[in-house]
Protein backbone atom coordinates (compact mmCIF):
# COMPACT_ATOMS: atom_id res chain seq x y z
CA UNK A 1 0.00 0.00 0.00
CA UNK A 2 1.08 3.39 -0.61
CA UNK A 3 1.72 6.01 2.22
CA UNK A 4 0.86 9.04 0.62
CA UNK A 5 -2.66 7.25 -0.53
CA UNK A 6 -3.55 5.83 2.77
CA UNK A 7 -2.86 9.41 4.60
CA UNK A 8 -5.02 11.00 1.70
CA UNK A 9 -8.05 9.05 2.74
CA UNK A 10 -7.79 9.64 6.39
CA UNK A 11 -8.48 13.22 5.77
CA UNK A 12 -6.57 14.80 8.44
CA UNK A 13 -7.75 12.97 11.31
CA UNK A 14 -6.58 14.00 14.10
CA UNK A 15 -7.80 17.66 13.69
CA UNK A 16 -11.22 16.38 12.63
CA UNK A 17 -12.16 14.86 16.07
CA UNK A 18 -10.62 16.30 19.04
CA UNK A 19 -12.10 19.49 19.82
CA UNK A 20 -10.57 22.44 21.58
CA UNK A 21 -12.31 24.88 23.69
CA UNK A 22 -13.97 28.05 22.21
CA UNK A 23 -15.88 29.45 25.47
CA UNK A 24 -15.58 31.20 28.38
CA UNK A 25 -16.33 29.53 31.72
CA UNK A 26 -19.23 31.76 32.23
CA UNK A 27 -21.19 31.81 28.91
CA UNK A 28 -24.12 29.82 29.27
CA UNK A 29 -25.18 26.97 27.48
CA UNK A 30 -26.35 26.56 24.04
CA UNK A 31 -24.43 29.85 23.00
CA UNK A 32 -21.24 30.58 20.73
CA UNK A 33 -22.48 28.02 17.73
CA UNK A 34 -24.62 27.82 14.73
CA UNK A 35 -27.63 25.48 14.88
CA UNK A 36 -30.83 24.96 16.55
CA UNK A 37 -28.96 23.58 20.09
CA UNK A 38 -32.42 23.82 22.00
CA UNK A 39 -33.37 20.86 18.97
CA UNK A 40 -30.63 18.70 19.85
CA UNK A 41 -30.78 15.04 21.67
CA UNK A 42 -28.05 13.02 23.41
CA UNK A 43 -29.04 9.34 22.28
CA UNK A 44 -25.64 7.82 22.04
CA UNK A 45 -24.39 7.90 25.96
CA UNK A 46 -21.05 9.40 27.05
CA UNK A 47 -17.42 7.88 27.26
CA UNK A 48 -14.10 8.94 28.79
CA UNK A 49 -11.36 7.08 27.78
CA UNK A 50 -7.37 7.29 27.49
CA UNK A 51 -6.42 8.96 30.71
CA UNK A 52 -3.14 10.02 32.00
CA UNK A 53 -1.98 11.87 35.21
CA UNK A 54 -3.36 15.23 33.88
CA UNK A 55 -6.21 14.42 31.50
CA UNK A 56 -8.79 11.95 30.28
CA UNK A 57 -11.01 12.19 26.72
CA UNK A 58 -14.32 13.17 27.56
CA UNK A 59 -16.80 11.85 24.40
CA UNK A 60 -20.29 12.48 23.90
CA UNK A 61 -22.17 12.38 20.17
CA UNK A 62 -25.12 14.91 19.65
CA UNK A 63 -28.17 14.56 17.15
CA UNK A 64 -29.55 17.34 16.11
CA UNK A 65 -33.21 17.66 14.37
CA UNK A 66 -31.88 20.02 11.42
CA UNK A 67 -28.01 20.21 10.02
CA UNK A 68 -25.66 22.48 10.60
CA UNK A 69 -22.82 23.44 13.52
CA UNK A 70 -24.25 22.86 17.20
CA UNK A 71 -22.41 24.47 20.10
CA UNK A 72 -22.17 22.15 23.41
CA UNK A 73 -20.66 23.20 26.77
CA UNK A 74 -18.94 20.73 28.77
CA UNK A 75 -18.72 20.92 32.12
CA UNK A 76 -16.25 18.96 34.76
CA UNK A 77 -16.67 18.30 38.62
CA UNK A 78 -15.28 17.48 41.51
CA UNK A 79 -18.47 15.48 42.69
CA UNK A 80 -21.87 14.18 41.02
CA UNK A 81 -24.02 16.94 42.06
CA UNK A 82 -21.99 19.59 40.41
CA UNK A 83 -21.37 21.56 42.93
CA UNK A 84 -17.47 21.72 42.55
CA UNK A 85 -17.28 22.21 38.92
CA UNK A 86 -13.53 22.82 37.86
CA UNK A 87 -14.13 23.56 33.97
CA UNK A 88 -17.11 25.18 31.88
CA UNK A 89 -16.20 25.60 28.08
CA UNK A 90 -17.69 25.19 24.66
CA UNK A 91 -16.96 23.48 21.66
CA UNK A 92 -18.59 23.33 18.07
CA UNK A 93 -19.39 20.23 16.32
CA UNK A 94 -20.80 19.51 12.81
CA UNK A 95 -21.50 16.84 10.39
CA UNK A 96 -18.07 16.90 9.12
CA UNK A 97 -17.25 14.97 12.18
CA UNK A 98 -20.45 12.94 12.43
CA UNK A 99 -21.31 15.30 15.22
CA UNK A 100 -19.55 13.50 17.98
CA UNK A 101 -17.29 15.58 20.69
CA UNK A 102 -14.26 14.21 22.08
CA UNK A 103 -12.30 16.92 24.18
CA UNK A 104 -9.04 16.49 26.17
CA UNK A 105 -9.65 19.09 29.28
CA UNK A 106 -5.55 19.40 30.69
CA UNK A 107 -4.44 20.16 34.44
CA UNK A 108 -6.16 17.65 36.30
CA UNK A 109 -4.91 16.06 39.66
CA UNK A 110 -3.43 12.20 39.10
CA UNK A 111 -5.24 9.57 41.01
CA UNK A 112 -8.30 11.39 40.46
CA UNK A 113 -11.94 10.81 40.03
CA UNK A 114 -14.34 13.32 38.08
CA UNK A 115 -17.83 13.55 36.89
CA UNK A 116 -18.64 15.31 33.77
CA UNK A 117 -21.81 16.09 31.20
CA UNK A 118 -22.37 17.76 28.25
CA UNK A 119 -25.32 20.71 27.38
CA UNK A 120 -26.53 21.80 24.42
CA UNK A 121 -29.88 24.40 24.78
CA UNK A 122 -32.38 22.69 26.80
CA UNK A 123 -30.59 18.84 26.38
CA UNK A 124 -28.08 17.45 28.88
CA UNK A 125 -26.45 14.36 28.17
CA UNK A 126 -26.08 11.81 31.41
CA UNK A 127 -23.37 12.38 33.90
CA UNK A 128 -20.51 10.16 33.35
CA UNK A 129 -17.91 9.49 36.10
CA UNK A 130 -13.81 9.26 35.30
CA UNK A 131 -10.28 8.94 36.61
CA UNK A 132 -7.00 10.18 35.84
CA UNK A 133 -3.62 8.22 36.54
CA UNK A 134 -1.97 7.99 39.37
CA UNK A 135 1.41 9.00 40.19
CA UNK A 136 4.44 7.51 42.23
CA UNK A 137 3.86 4.70 44.65
CA UNK A 138 0.63 2.95 44.35
CA UNK A 139 -0.50 0.14 46.25
CA UNK A 140 -3.66 -1.71 44.54
CA UNK A 141 -5.36 -1.70 41.10
CA UNK A 142 -8.24 -3.48 39.78
CA UNK A 143 -8.95 -3.62 36.07
CA UNK A 144 -11.83 -5.48 33.87
CA UNK A 145 -11.36 -6.22 30.17
CA UNK A 146 -12.88 -8.07 27.51
CA UNK A 147 -13.45 -8.04 23.65
CA UNK A 148 -15.89 -9.02 20.49
CA UNK A 149 -18.99 -7.73 21.54
CA UNK A 150 -21.61 -8.54 18.82
CA UNK A 151 -24.44 -6.58 19.04
CA UNK A 152 -26.63 -9.19 16.99
CA UNK A 153 -25.50 -11.76 18.96
CA UNK A 154 -27.06 -11.09 22.24
CA UNK A 155 -27.80 -8.99 25.25
CA UNK A 156 -24.57 -6.57 26.09
CA UNK A 157 -24.94 -7.97 29.88
CA UNK A 158 -21.89 -8.93 30.59
CA UNK A 159 -21.23 -4.60 30.23
CA UNK A 160 -23.70 -4.09 32.65
CA UNK A 161 -21.39 -6.16 35.31
CA UNK A 162 -18.95 -4.64 34.26
CA UNK A 163 -20.50 -1.27 35.00
CA UNK A 164 -21.64 -2.46 38.74
CA UNK A 165 -18.22 -2.82 40.11
CA UNK A 166 -17.57 0.31 40.95
CA UNK A 167 -14.30 0.16 42.52
CA UNK A 168 -12.26 -0.13 38.79
CA UNK A 169 -9.99 2.05 37.89
CA UNK A 170 -10.12 1.34 34.25
CA UNK A 171 -11.55 -0.82 31.51
CA UNK A 172 -9.69 -2.29 28.90
CA UNK A 173 -11.73 -3.61 25.28
CA UNK A 174 -9.18 -5.39 23.34
CA UNK A 175 -10.78 -5.25 20.01
CA UNK A 176 -14.24 -6.39 18.29
CA UNK A 177 -16.32 -3.52 20.19
CA UNK A 178 -18.42 -4.02 16.74
CA UNK A 179 -19.22 -5.95 13.74
CA UNK A 180 -19.15 -5.60 10.30
CA UNK A 181 -21.47 -8.00 9.15
CA UNK A 182 -25.20 -7.19 8.23
CA UNK A 183 -26.60 -10.14 10.29
CA UNK A 184 -30.29 -10.58 10.71
CA UNK A 185 -29.24 -11.29 14.84
CA UNK A 186 -30.82 -14.24 17.18
CA UNK A 187 -34.70 -14.58 16.00
CA UNK A 188 -36.48 -12.88 18.55
CA UNK A 189 -33.91 -10.60 20.21
CA UNK A 190 -34.65 -8.01 17.37
CA UNK A 191 -30.77 -7.06 17.15
CA UNK A 192 -29.60 -7.39 13.95
CA UNK A 193 -27.29 -4.83 12.25
CA UNK A 194 -28.46 -1.98 11.07
CA UNK A 195 -29.66 -1.36 7.62
CA UNK A 196 -28.88 -5.28 7.04
CA UNK A 197 -25.86 -4.65 4.98
CA UNK A 198 -22.12 -4.99 5.40
CA UNK A 199 -20.19 -1.71 6.39
CA UNK A 200 -17.60 -0.79 3.43
CA UNK A 201 -17.93 3.04 3.11
CA UNK A 202 -17.78 5.85 5.81
CA UNK A 203 -20.87 6.17 6.24
CA UNK A 204 -21.47 2.57 6.88
CA UNK A 205 -18.62 2.52 9.76
CA UNK A 206 -20.42 5.79 11.17
CA UNK A 207 -24.14 4.00 11.66
CA UNK A 208 -22.66 0.59 12.73
CA UNK A 209 -21.14 2.57 15.58
CA UNK A 210 -24.13 4.68 16.20
CA UNK A 211 -26.31 1.66 16.54
CA UNK A 212 -23.96 0.15 19.21
CA UNK A 213 -23.99 3.22 21.16
CA UNK A 214 -27.77 3.40 21.62
CA UNK A 215 -27.02 0.07 23.63
CA UNK A 216 -27.82 1.17 27.26
CA UNK A 217 -25.41 -1.61 28.72
CA UNK A 218 -22.62 -0.21 27.08
CA UNK A 219 -23.46 3.78 27.81
CA UNK A 220 -23.39 2.06 31.76
CA UNK A 221 -20.24 1.23 30.94
CA UNK A 222 -18.90 3.84 29.57
CA UNK A 223 -20.40 6.23 31.56
CA UNK A 224 -19.37 4.72 34.82
CA UNK A 225 -15.31 3.66 33.90
CA UNK A 226 -12.45 5.31 31.56
CA UNK A 227 -12.18 3.42 28.21
CA UNK A 228 -8.50 2.22 27.05
CA UNK A 229 -9.08 0.29 23.43
CA UNK A 230 -7.78 -1.15 20.48
CA UNK A 231 -9.26 -2.64 17.52
CA UNK A 232 -9.41 -5.79 16.33
CA UNK A 233 -10.30 -7.20 12.54
CA UNK A 234 -14.12 -6.64 12.45
CA UNK A 235 -14.00 -2.78 13.37
CA UNK A 236 -12.57 -3.26 9.99
CA UNK A 237 -13.64 -6.38 8.29
CA UNK A 238 -12.58 -10.15 9.21
CA UNK A 239 -9.31 -11.14 9.55
CA UNK A 240 -7.81 -8.05 8.21
CA UNK A 241 -4.28 -7.00 7.77
CA UNK A 242 -2.12 -4.41 7.17
CA UNK A 243 -2.86 -4.86 3.21
CA UNK A 244 -5.92 -6.37 3.22
CA UNK A 245 -8.48 -8.50 4.60
CA UNK A 246 -10.18 -11.93 4.25
CA UNK A 247 -13.61 -10.26 3.98
CA UNK A 248 -12.48 -7.65 1.88
CA UNK A 249 -13.40 -8.42 -2.38
CA UNK A 250 -11.06 -5.92 -4.39
CA UNK A 251 -12.88 -3.86 -6.32
CA UNK A 252 -16.31 -5.14 -5.66
CA UNK A 253 -16.19 -3.79 -1.81
CA UNK A 254 -13.66 -0.97 -3.36
CA UNK A 255 -10.31 0.07 -2.53
CA UNK A 256 -8.82 -1.83 0.60
CA UNK A 257 -6.94 1.59 1.95
CA UNK A 258 -10.07 3.74 1.23
CA UNK A 259 -11.71 0.94 3.26
CA UNK A 260 -9.26 0.60 6.24
CA UNK A 261 -9.03 4.26 6.24
CA UNK A 262 -12.63 4.99 6.47
CA UNK A 263 -13.00 2.35 9.74
CA UNK A 264 -9.90 4.39 11.15
CA UNK A 265 -11.66 7.65 10.72
CA UNK A 266 -15.00 6.34 12.37
CA UNK A 267 -13.42 4.77 15.34
CA UNK A 268 -11.37 7.65 15.76
CA UNK A 269 -14.53 9.92 15.93
CA UNK A 270 -16.51 7.30 17.84
CA UNK A 271 -14.50 6.08 20.42
CA UNK A 272 -12.62 7.86 23.47
CA UNK A 273 -9.05 7.51 22.74
CA UNK A 274 -6.51 9.44 21.66
CA UNK A 275 -4.20 10.07 18.50
CA UNK A 276 -0.96 8.82 19.83
CA UNK A 277 0.77 10.15 16.52
CA UNK A 278 -0.41 13.22 14.56
CA UNK A 279 2.28 12.17 12.09
CA UNK A 280 1.02 8.49 11.92
CA UNK A 281 -2.72 8.49 12.40
CA UNK A 282 -3.03 5.32 11.63
CA UNK A 283 -1.07 4.21 15.09
CA UNK A 284 -3.00 3.56 17.92
CA UNK A 285 0.06 1.72 20.08
CA UNK A 286 0.50 3.66 23.18
CA UNK A 287 1.28 3.82 27.03
CA UNK A 288 -0.27 4.09 30.28
CA UNK A 289 1.75 4.32 33.44
CA UNK A 290 -0.52 3.45 36.90
CA UNK A 291 2.67 5.27 39.14
CA UNK A 292 4.96 2.04 39.73
CA UNK A 293 2.90 -0.91 39.64
CA UNK A 294 1.36 -1.11 36.26
CA UNK A 295 3.26 -0.08 32.73
CA UNK A 296 0.09 -1.06 30.52
CA UNK A 297 1.41 -0.95 26.82
CA UNK A 298 -1.61 -1.03 24.39
CA UNK A 299 -0.15 -3.12 20.75
CA UNK A 300 -1.80 -3.16 17.43
CA UNK A 301 -1.29 -6.60 16.29
CA UNK A 302 -3.96 -6.01 13.50
CA UNK A 303 -3.97 -3.27 11.19
CA UNK A 304 -0.54 -1.56 11.25
CA UNK A 305 1.94 -4.07 10.38
CA UNK A 306 0.64 -7.26 9.74
CA UNK A 307 1.71 -9.69 7.08
CA UNK A 308 -1.40 -11.57 5.64
CA UNK A 309 -2.75 -14.89 7.27
CA UNK A 310 -1.03 -18.23 6.30
CA UNK A 311 -3.82 -20.24 4.28
CA UNK A 312 -5.03 -23.04 6.56
CA UNK A 313 -4.44 -26.09 6.54
CA UNK A 314 -2.24 -27.10 5.76
CA UNK A 315 0.36 -24.55 6.95
CA UNK A 316 3.49 -23.92 4.77
CA UNK A 317 6.32 -24.23 7.34
CA UNK A 318 8.95 -22.45 5.00
CA UNK A 319 6.71 -19.27 5.15
CA UNK A 320 5.50 -19.67 8.23
CA UNK A 321 9.63 -20.14 9.72
CA UNK A 322 10.59 -16.91 7.98
CA UNK A 323 12.62 -14.93 9.78
CA UNK A 324 11.57 -11.29 8.72
CA UNK A 325 7.62 -12.21 9.08
CA UNK A 326 5.72 -9.38 11.00
CA UNK A 327 3.10 -8.80 13.29
CA UNK A 328 3.66 -5.78 14.59
CA UNK A 329 5.51 -4.01 12.40
CA UNK A 330 9.00 -2.71 13.06
CA UNK A 331 8.11 0.66 14.10
CA UNK A 332 5.92 -0.55 16.80
CA UNK A 333 8.13 -3.84 17.27
CA UNK A 334 11.06 -1.21 18.39
CA UNK A 335 8.84 0.85 20.45
CA UNK A 336 7.84 -2.12 22.88
CA UNK A 337 11.13 -3.72 23.00
CA UNK A 338 11.94 -0.24 24.15
CA UNK A 339 8.71 0.21 26.51
CA UNK A 340 9.52 -3.32 28.34
CA UNK A 341 13.45 -2.81 28.44
CA UNK A 342 13.15 0.75 30.19
CA UNK A 343 9.91 0.40 32.24
CA UNK A 344 10.38 0.42 35.96
CA UNK A 345 6.69 -0.84 37.15
CA UNK A 346 6.18 -3.45 39.02
CA UNK A 347 4.27 -5.27 36.58
CA UNK A 348 3.79 -4.70 32.63
CA UNK A 349 0.64 -5.10 30.94
CA UNK A 350 0.75 -5.86 26.96
CA UNK A 351 -3.18 -4.89 26.09
CA UNK A 352 -3.27 -6.89 22.37
CA UNK A 353 -5.60 -9.05 20.17
CA UNK A 354 -4.59 -12.45 19.55
CA UNK A 355 -3.39 -15.10 22.07
CA UNK A 356 0.49 -14.74 22.71
CA UNK A 357 0.46 -18.61 23.80
CA UNK A 358 1.08 -21.76 21.64
CA UNK A 359 -0.94 -23.79 20.74
CA UNK A 360 0.67 -27.19 20.41
CA UNK A 361 -1.29 -28.66 17.72
CA UNK A 362 0.84 -31.56 16.46
CA UNK A 363 0.40 -33.54 19.55
CA UNK A 364 -3.28 -33.49 19.13
CA UNK A 365 -5.17 -36.50 18.83
CA UNK A 366 -7.40 -36.37 15.56
CA UNK A 367 -11.09 -35.94 17.66
CA UNK A 368 -14.61 -34.97 16.29
CA UNK A 369 -17.55 -33.40 17.42
CA UNK A 370 -20.87 -33.10 16.42
CA UNK A 371 -18.95 -33.44 13.15
CA UNK A 372 -16.12 -30.97 13.56
CA UNK A 373 -12.38 -31.84 13.34
CA UNK A 374 -11.20 -30.44 16.46
CA UNK A 375 -7.44 -30.25 15.32
CA UNK A 376 -8.44 -28.58 11.92
CA UNK A 377 -10.75 -25.82 14.00
CA UNK A 378 -8.01 -24.53 15.90
CA UNK A 379 -5.67 -24.79 13.23
CA UNK A 380 -7.39 -22.32 11.11
CA UNK A 381 -7.30 -19.79 14.94
CA UNK A 382 -3.99 -20.38 15.08
CA UNK A 383 -2.61 -19.22 12.02
CA UNK A 384 -4.13 -15.66 12.51
CA UNK A 385 -2.43 -15.59 15.78
CA UNK A 386 0.83 -14.51 16.94
CA UNK A 387 1.38 -19.00 16.58
CA UNK A 388 1.51 -17.76 12.60
CA UNK A 389 4.30 -15.34 13.33
CA UNK A 390 6.44 -17.52 15.54
CA UNK A 391 9.68 -15.57 14.47
CA UNK A 392 7.92 -12.00 15.58
CA UNK A 393 6.78 -13.54 19.07
CA UNK A 394 10.50 -14.79 19.50
CA UNK A 395 11.63 -11.17 19.03
CA UNK A 396 9.53 -10.16 21.40
CA UNK A 397 10.99 -13.23 23.85
CA UNK A 398 14.53 -12.50 22.97
CA UNK A 399 14.24 -8.77 23.76
CA UNK A 400 12.23 -9.93 27.63
CA UNK A 401 15.33 -12.29 27.92
CA UNK A 402 18.12 -9.78 27.12
CA UNK A 403 16.77 -7.23 29.40
CA UNK A 404 16.04 -9.44 32.28
CA UNK A 405 12.20 -8.19 31.91
CA UNK A 406 10.35 -9.58 34.68
CA UNK A 407 5.93 -9.79 35.67
CA UNK A 408 5.02 -9.88 32.32
CA UNK A 409 1.49 -10.32 31.59
CA UNK A 410 -0.12 -10.27 28.54
CA UNK A 411 -3.80 -9.62 28.21
CA UNK A 412 -5.98 -10.78 24.88
CA UNK A 413 -9.51 -11.02 23.58
CA UNK A 414 -10.20 -12.20 20.14
CA UNK A 415 -11.07 -16.26 20.55
CA UNK A 416 -13.99 -15.47 22.23
CA UNK A 417 -13.00 -18.29 24.99
CA UNK A 418 -11.34 -17.74 28.25
CA UNK A 419 -7.42 -19.16 28.58
CA UNK A 420 -4.78 -19.16 31.77
CA UNK A 421 -1.40 -19.30 30.21
CA UNK A 422 2.16 -20.00 31.05
CA UNK A 423 4.44 -18.12 28.68
CA UNK A 424 7.51 -20.33 27.68
CA UNK A 425 10.07 -19.56 24.58
CA UNK A 426 9.41 -22.85 23.99
CA UNK A 427 6.81 -25.20 25.38
CA UNK A 428 7.81 -28.35 23.73
CA UNK A 429 7.87 -32.29 24.77
CA UNK A 430 10.70 -31.52 27.69
CA UNK A 431 7.65 -28.66 29.18
CA UNK A 432 5.16 -31.88 28.67
CA UNK A 433 7.16 -34.53 30.01
CA UNK A 434 8.50 -32.90 33.12
CA UNK A 435 4.78 -31.87 33.95
CA UNK A 436 3.56 -35.35 33.41
CA UNK A 437 6.64 -36.27 35.44
CA UNK A 438 6.44 -33.75 38.48
CA UNK A 439 3.24 -32.08 38.03
CA UNK A 440 4.86 -28.45 37.26
CA UNK A 441 8.30 -28.00 35.35
CA UNK A 442 9.20 -24.75 36.83
CA UNK A 443 9.13 -26.84 40.37
CA UNK A 444 12.60 -28.31 39.26
CA UNK A 445 13.72 -24.78 38.14
CA UNK A 446 14.91 -26.22 34.55
CA UNK A 447 13.14 -24.44 32.42
CA UNK A 448 12.08 -20.50 32.47
CA UNK A 449 8.39 -19.43 32.19
CA UNK A 450 8.99 -15.64 30.93
CA UNK A 451 5.20 -14.80 31.90
CA UNK A 452 1.72 -15.24 31.84
CA UNK A 453 -1.26 -14.36 29.66
CA UNK A 454 -5.30 -14.38 30.64
CA UNK A 455 -7.73 -14.35 27.41
CA UNK A 456 -11.00 -12.67 27.86
CA UNK A 457 -14.33 -14.44 26.88
CA UNK A 458 -16.44 -12.71 24.47
CA UNK A 459 -18.88 -10.28 25.55
CA UNK A 460 -21.46 -12.02 23.00
CA UNK A 461 -20.03 -13.44 19.98
CA UNK A 462 -19.79 -17.22 19.72
CA UNK A 463 -17.14 -19.45 21.35
CA UNK A 464 -16.10 -23.25 20.64
CA UNK A 465 -18.86 -25.85 19.64
CA UNK A 466 -21.04 -26.58 22.44
CA UNK A 467 -20.22 -30.03 24.32
CA UNK A 468 -16.17 -28.94 22.84
CA UNK A 469 -14.87 -27.48 26.57
CA UNK A 470 -14.81 -30.60 28.83
CA UNK A 471 -12.71 -32.40 26.06
CA UNK A 472 -10.58 -29.96 25.16
CA UNK A 473 -9.32 -29.17 28.97
CA UNK A 474 -8.50 -32.95 29.37
CA UNK A 475 -6.28 -32.77 25.71
CA UNK A 476 -4.76 -29.50 26.70
CA UNK A 477 -3.76 -30.80 29.94
CA UNK A 478 -1.70 -34.01 28.43
CA UNK A 479 -0.31 -32.30 25.68
CA UNK A 480 -0.43 -28.25 26.04
CA UNK A 481 0.36 -27.75 30.27
CA UNK A 482 1.04 -24.10 29.94
CA UNK A 483 -2.59 -24.05 29.49
CA UNK A 484 -3.63 -23.84 32.83
CA UNK A 485 -7.38 -22.91 32.11
CA UNK A 486 -9.70 -23.23 29.18
CA UNK A 487 -13.24 -22.90 28.89
CA UNK A 488 -14.52 -22.69 25.09
CA UNK A 489 -18.31 -21.39 25.52
CA UNK A 490 -19.17 -19.21 28.20
CA UNK A 491 -19.43 -15.33 27.68
CA UNK A 492 -17.91 -12.84 30.63
CA UNK A 493 -14.99 -10.74 30.96
CA UNK A 494 -11.49 -10.61 33.36
CA UNK A 495 -11.60 -9.01 36.66
CA UNK A 496 -7.18 -8.14 37.33
CA UNK A 497 -6.26 -7.79 41.19
CA UNK A 498 -3.14 -5.99 40.70
CA UNK A 499 -0.66 -5.34 44.08
CA UNK A 500 3.07 -5.54 44.37
CA UNK A 501 3.20 -9.14 45.69
CA UNK A 502 0.74 -10.55 43.06
CA UNK A 503 -1.97 -10.67 39.97
CA UNK A 504 -5.20 -12.25 39.98
CA UNK A 505 -6.94 -12.93 37.41
CA UNK A 506 -10.95 -13.81 37.76
CA UNK A 507 -13.46 -14.59 35.02
CA UNK A 508 -16.55 -13.96 35.78
CA UNK A 509 -19.53 -15.36 33.77
CA UNK A 510 -22.93 -14.09 32.67
CA UNK A 511 -25.55 -16.87 32.76
CA UNK A 512 -27.27 -16.04 29.68
CA UNK A 513 -26.80 -13.77 26.75
CA UNK A 514 -30.18 -13.53 25.40
CA UNK A 515 -31.72 -12.41 28.74
CA UNK A 516 -31.66 -8.60 29.34
CA UNK A 517 -30.38 -8.73 32.78
CA UNK A 518 -28.56 -12.33 33.58
CA UNK A 519 -27.03 -12.29 36.88
CA UNK A 520 -23.37 -12.70 37.07
CA UNK A 521 -21.45 -16.26 38.37
CA UNK A 522 -17.38 -16.16 39.45
CA UNK A 523 -15.80 -18.84 37.24
CA UNK A 524 -12.01 -19.29 38.05
CA UNK A 525 -9.49 -17.47 39.31
CA UNK A 526 -5.64 -17.85 38.37
CA UNK A 527 -2.99 -15.45 40.38
CA UNK A 528 0.99 -15.08 39.78
CA UNK A 529 3.53 -14.18 42.26
CA UNK A 530 5.92 -11.45 41.57
CA UNK A 531 8.79 -12.99 40.39
CA UNK A 532 7.61 -16.01 39.77
CA UNK A 533 5.79 -16.27 36.06
CA UNK A 534 3.64 -19.01 36.86
CA UNK A 535 -0.09 -19.61 37.24
CA UNK A 536 -1.88 -20.58 40.21
CA UNK A 537 -5.29 -21.59 41.54
CA UNK A 538 -7.14 -19.16 44.00
CA UNK A 539 -8.92 -20.56 46.49
CA UNK A 540 -11.94 -17.96 45.80
CA UNK A 541 -12.24 -14.17 44.14
CA UNK A 542 -10.98 -10.91 45.61
CA UNK A 543 -12.86 -8.93 47.24
CA UNK A 544 -14.30 -5.44 46.14
CA UNK A 545 -12.30 -2.14 47.45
Amino acid sequence: MQRRRFLQGLGGLSGSVLLQGCGSSDAPAGEGGGGDAAKVRFDHGVASGDPLADRVILWTRVTPETDGPVSVRYVVARDPDFDQVLISDTVVTDAVRDYTVKVDPTALEAGTRYWYRFEAGDAVSPVGRTKTLPVGHVEHLRFAFTSCSNYSGGYFGVYRRMAERSDLDAVFHLGDYFYESGSSGVEGLNRGHSNGRETVTLEDYRDRHAQYRTDPDLQAMTAQHPLIAVWDDHESTNDSWRDGAQNHTEGEEGVWALRKAASIMAYFEWMPIRVADASDPQRIWRQFVFGDLVDLLMLDTRLYGRDEQLSTPPLDQAALNDPTRQLLGVPQENWLTDRLTTSTARWKLLGQQVMFAQLRLASLPDLSLLGITLAEELLAINADQWDGYPAARDRVFDAIERAGVDNLVVLTGDIHSSWGCELYRDPGELVTLLDNIVGDPLDLGLIKALGVEFVSPSVTSGGFPDGTTPLLQTLFGVVDPHIKYFDGQRHGYVLLDITHERTQGEWWYVDSILEPDAPEQFGRALYTNAGENRLREAAAPTTSR
